[in-house]
């Protein structure tokens, strides 16, 4: 399958509406689900409320629409909690160092250091605090349950991390296929968990959509390694070439641009094959594929 070409790939007014609409509900919710009062609270709003994609979010309510399932949006608002905590706990200056996000600054800056770890844990806590009380079957529960903390722990995006960070000081820069690796924890995992989700909701098989989230979740990756080079801080809201200023590997760095924009489009290509089960149904979960590397934020 042939990919458009052009800078903004194929008109997706249909698929930013729906996004769009998911943005919007999820964010409703978690002002709902959020506590309010005190600092923590206040600075989780903060961290949780501040806008963004919300890409994984809307993989909750498309796959969850595949199978007609209910309980979506608080899958969606407990999988965005989690995300939320990652880059609070990613901006610290142990970590990535950053004091902007999504041109505003981060919660260490806005407040400290302490507020912002305590923060991203109650963030990470809420999470499972919404999925344990969802309106869903006890089986069902446990299932999103256990495969996010999964996703999410020391076996998925917290071990990507710890990846990463090792990968800034290693002798020799990180090979094609241990980048793949390091990305298919920090970043894929997550977006693996969000498209699983509406097939865990429903009873369902969910290996189909996490075929379709490992392309999805590495050509996402590839986008924001091209972004950080090619992009620049007002469109991204925050700093870029952070990567290169750091000397680390990346898919840009190794592929160069040309390589690294068709290896995408190749994962764009397998993500939709693995969706051809779905028919129209996955209509929007295909644009969310071709949007991952269309996207200039």
């Amino acid at each position: 399958m042939a990919l458009p070409q052009g800078p903004r790939l194929l008109t997706m007014t249909s698929f930013e509406n729906a996004l769009k609409a998911t943005a919007q509900a999820v964010e409703a919710r978690l002002a709902e689900l959020l506590p309010e009062g005190g600092r923590i609270a206040e600075s989780m709003r903060y961290g949780a409320l501040s806008g963004g994609k919300r890409l994984r979010a809307f993989l909750v309510v498309e796959s969850a629409a595949l199978f007609g399932a209910d309980g979506a949006l608080d899958a969606a608002a407990a999988v965005e909690c989690i995300h939320a905590y990652s880059l609070v706990h990613d901006d610290l200056p142990a970590m990535d160092n950053d004091d902007l996000r999504r041109g505003k600054p981060t919660i260490h800056v806005k407040w400290d250091e302490a507020t912002a770890v305590l923060a991203g844990d109650a963030l990470q806590a809420q999470a499972f605090d919404i999925i344990s009380n969802m309106k869903a079957d006890a089986e069902v529960r446990l299932a999103l349950l256990q495969s996010l903390a999964h996703a999410s722990g020391a076996q998925g995006m917290v071990l990507g991390q710890d990846l990463d960070i090792a990968a800034e000081s290693a002798a020799a820069p990180l090979t094609l296929s241990e980048i793949t690796h390091l990305q298919a924890l920090k970043t894929g995992a997550l977006i693996r968990w969000s498209a699983g989700a509406g097939a865990l909701l429903a009873g369902e098989d969910p290996a189909p959509l996490h075929v379709y989230a490992s392309a999805l979740g590495n050509a996402f990756q590839i986008q924001d390694d091209i972004l950080d080079v090619t992009g620049s801080e007002a469109e991204t809201g925050k700093r870029v070439q952070k990567d290169s200023n750091a000397g680390k590997a990346t898919f840009l760095t190794l592929l160069g641009l040309a390589g690294a924009e068709a290896r995408a489009e190749s994962l764009v290509e397998q993500a939709i094959k693995a969706l051809s089960g779905y028919g129209p149904k996955a209509d929007n979960l295909r644009e969310a594929a071709r949007f991952a590397i269309t996207r200039t934020v």
